[in-house]
């Protein structure tokens, strides 16, 4: 029995582990050293496994599997670099509370510390980031190891899942030869064809070959839901039934869909209006009864609205909001009474404001809290916020059709996608244009961004994998290739700057049935800065911050052989996103704006909401 077969018995025994606790999707980025680990997962047919050729857009596409899914996607790299280049989507991972599993291959433990080729110190690679790191041992022929090694599958989902949800970090090192004999690496293959040793390592520990009878988990791991005592609880739901103004701040969370029903129903039971972040899972779901208010990035930036609007109790779910206008108002609603419910990995309170802090399951907390909530508001105060909604989309609904407003294209595609697409919208100026200028919908659609760190990498990868998600877990488990046929559109809205970043993901589109489709605003470079003071400082604005490239994204489209569309109108926006959301494929469709005209033009609508606002919340406002 070789070296090789070794490997091939621990890999496989691992990864049969991974799929019993959940674990359906395996990203493959190419490399010798993790041979053991792909080839056992390839030949298992237990899995959907993508090859993405770059380990940074490997990375990114587990995580939008993760997003989609909420259960761990794995990817596997090489030694070396190759493992580095995962640094970005770990850290995403983490901030974001993302369940993703990192298997990365590396050298034996004799080669640490020497100048042995690839060999580099891998051990808590990625820092603080991790949720667990785990050295696992090599490869041991050996009943004890098998059972620790099936034992630390389950444990590397169990802890991914969390809570916190996040990353887990398992380093494997192989000795060469690091293939098996093909003849032998089977559990399943008749025993006459078997070698020896293996044969009778099979029969004096059959628990640590084959694991739990009937394809059980090796342990069964119960949920955990963070509970929060009774008096907290109390104490909170005396503060709902004595609150006149109350208002409900729906942040990004994790799992938001789960979370999402829970919110409206407190906000229908309170009358409480819901200030509903785009990434909550709140703002683009049916209401089912509550005020769930859109325009408040606009309407909130005027100081006799805030003052009008000031509340006596805010409820604040999950992480801070987008919105630079609500993070004010929070600021400046020191005074009332603040209560934060999560159940993360980093404290949601950066301002500082919270009285309670609520730490436990969202949704198990705001199903509490609405038993028996009777409907509190002082007369109007639901009104007032219905009329300020009204007053900015007067304003919005008034723009000139002839004049491109990147947050009309954000508009545009959020009421034109059907019931269940996805849509993921990058972290600069496309998520607070969709916070701004897009209302609330009667039919639901999932929306994603990767805020962890708001960083602008692995945007394409994040959006081809979460439309790899929406397949279902039977979509296909047979194919290498990953197919798979997703019923539902996923559209990704970047900027020209994140879409650039992020091209290598387009490779990963290779072989898949994906409905994607790219919106691609080109402003020709970082729009986002106009909004900031460095814009004064010509000419380094423009060299280092605004950065114009002068890119035609049309040749990236004829590069991958992806259809390619292109509008300059809004109207011609609509048109072509129409028709793009009705391939069967991917397609790249190019919006390009005036990144100077577009500053304007947002600074003037902030302007008309604030006019508009005048004299608002007096008796005769």
């Amino acid at each position: 029995m070789s070296r090789g077969d070794w490997n091939a018995l621990w890999a496989g025994a691992f990864l049969t582990e991974l799929s019993r606790s959940g674990v359906r999707e395996i990203c493959v980025a190419p490399g010798s050293r993790s041979a053991p680990l792909v080839l056992a997962a390839s030949e298992s047919g237990l899995f959907r496994m993508f090859s993405i050729v770059d380990e940074r857009s490997a990375g990114f596409f587990a995580l939008g599997i993760g997003k989609k899914t909420d259960r761990p996607a794995v990817v596997i790299t090489t030694s070396g670099t190759a493992a580095a280049n995962l640094y970005p989507a770990v850290i995403e991972a983490s901030q974001g509370e993302v369940p993703l599993l990192v298997l990365t291959a590396d050298r034996p433990h004799r080669l640490r510390d020497t100048d042995g080729n690839q060999a580099m110190d891998q051990l808590r690679l990625f820092g603080t980031f991790p949720r667990a790191f785990f050295d696992v041992e090599p490869p041991r022929l050996e009943g004890p190891s098998f059972r620790h090694l099936r034992g630390l599958a389950v444990r590397a989902v169990s802890v991914s899942l969390g809570p916190p949800r996040g990353p887990v970090h398992l380093n494997f090192p192989f000795e060469k030869p690091l293939e098996p004999n093909p003849a032998q690496h089977h559990f399943d293959i008749p025993s006459e064809k078997l070698d020896e040793e293996i044969e009778a390592f099979q029969q004096r520990h059959p628990l640590a070959v084959f694991g739990r009878v009937g394809g059980e988990p090796f342990t069964q791991v119960s949920p955990t839901l963070l509970s929060v005592s009774e008096s907290g609880l109390s104490q909170v739901r005396a503060a709902i039934e004595g609150a006149k103004r109350g208002v409900i701040v729906a942040g990004p969370v994790p799992n938001a869909a789960a979370v999402a029903p829970a919110v409206l129903a407190l906000g229908a039971a309170t009358g409480f209006p819901v200030l509903a972040d785009p990434l909550s899972g709140s703002r683009f779901s049916p209401s089912d009864g509550a005020t769930v208010v859109a325009g408040y990035e606009l309407f909130l930036r005027s100081r006799g609205a805030r003052k009008a609007l000031s509340p006596d109790l805010v409820l604040r779910v999950g992480g801070s909001p987008t919105s630079s206008a609500v993070l004010s108002y929070l600021g400046e609603s020191s005074n009332a009474l603040q209560v934060v419910i999560d159940d993360g990995h980093r404290w949601k309170d950066h301002l500082a404001s919270a009285h309670h802090y609520l730490r436990g399951s969202p949704t198990l907390i705001l199903e509490h809290l609405t038993e028996g909530s009777p409907p509190v508001q002082e007369s109007g105060w639901v009104d007032r916020w219905r009329e300020a909604e009204v007053r900015t989309r007067r304003v919005l609904d008034a723009l000139s059709p002839g004049e491109l407003l990147e947050g009309e294209i954000l508009a545009a595609v959020c009421n034109s996608l059907p019931e269940g697409a996805n849509l993921l919208v990058a972290s600069s100026m496309p998520i607070r244009d969709l916070d701004a200028f897009s209302g609330p919908r009667k039919t639901g659609i999932q929306v994603f961004g990767n805020r962890g760190v708001s960083g602008i990498d692995g945007l394409v990868s994040t959006t081809v994998g979460i439309s790899q998600g929406q397949a279902s877990d039977s979509a296909s488990t047979k194919s290498e290739s990953g197919e798979s046929k997703p019923d539902r559109p996923t559209v990704g809205v970047l900027g020209d700057l994140a879409f650039f970043h992020d091209m290598n993901g387009l490779l990963g589109l290779k072989n898949l049935d994906a409905r994607v489709v790219f919106v691609v605003v080109n402003n020709d470079g970082g729009g986002i800065f106009h909004t900031l003071p460095v814009r004064a400082h010509e000419p380094a604005f423009s060299r280092f911050f605004a950065t114009p490239h002068g890119l035609d994204f049309g040749k990236a489209a004829d590069l991958h052989g992806i259809p390619y569309r292109q509008a300059s109108t809004l109207d011609g926006f609509r048109t072509e996103f129409s028709e793009a959301l009705k391939q069967k494929g991917p397609t790249i469709l190019e919006v390009r704006t005036d990144r100077e005209k577009t500053h304007e033009r947002r600074a003037w609508v902030v302007d008309e909401v604030v006019d508009a606002m005048e004299g608002f919340g007096s008796p005769k406002g």
